[in-house]
């Protein structure tokens, strides 16, 4: 049901610019407003969150350092709100999000060593491709599940893993 789609990021993150511009280009297709509020630190977050989720049917999380680090304030304030956050990885769903379709740390892993390998032939790390992992694993908090009200359709129930 959820209709609008907060995110909190940082401004001089390079990898939350660019989830958000994907964020955005996708949002039109899936009938979804993206409602974007930028910080610059750790400061800036509990008003950016007190505004984000004034606006928002739901929160999504990318894997941006400075939210990450301050992730139970968005989490507190989301849950007394009865808001849902989203997470972006494994380790998130754990500490508080509904669920992930979580990065797959193994094929990560595996690309960043061929890319090590890279260099260590030789080749400038400058030249190296930005890549992009498209493995991910679906997983799920069932405790935030059932303190938001929300539950998971039988259908979807066999490809989630619930974490503990």
């Amino acid at each position: 049901e959820a209709k609008t789609i907060g995110v909190l990021y940082t401004t001089n993150e390079v990898n939350s610019q660019s989830h958000l511009e994907i964020f955005k280009e996708l949002a039109p297709k899936y009938d979804f407003e993206i409602v974007a509020i930028g910080v610059t630190g750790p400061s800036d977050i509990p008003l950016a969150v007190d505004s984000l989720l004034a606006q928002v049917d739901c929160v999504n999380n990318f894997t941006d350092n400075n939210v990450v680090n301050n992730l139970a304030t968005l989490i507190d304030k989301a849950n007394e709100k009865m808001i849902p956050v989203f997470g972006s990885e494994e380790e998130q769903v754990r500490n508080g999000c509904i669920a992930s379709e979580s990065i797959d740390y193994l094929a990560l892993g595996k690309e960043t060593g061929k890319m090590a390998a890279q260099v260590l032939k030789g080749q400038d790390v400058n030249t190296l491709p930005v890549m992009v992992i498209s493995e991910s694993i679906p997983v799920a908090n069932q405790e935030v599940m059932n303190n938001l009200g929300i539950s998971l359709p039988e259908a979807y129930k066999d490809s989630i893993t619930f974490l503990k």
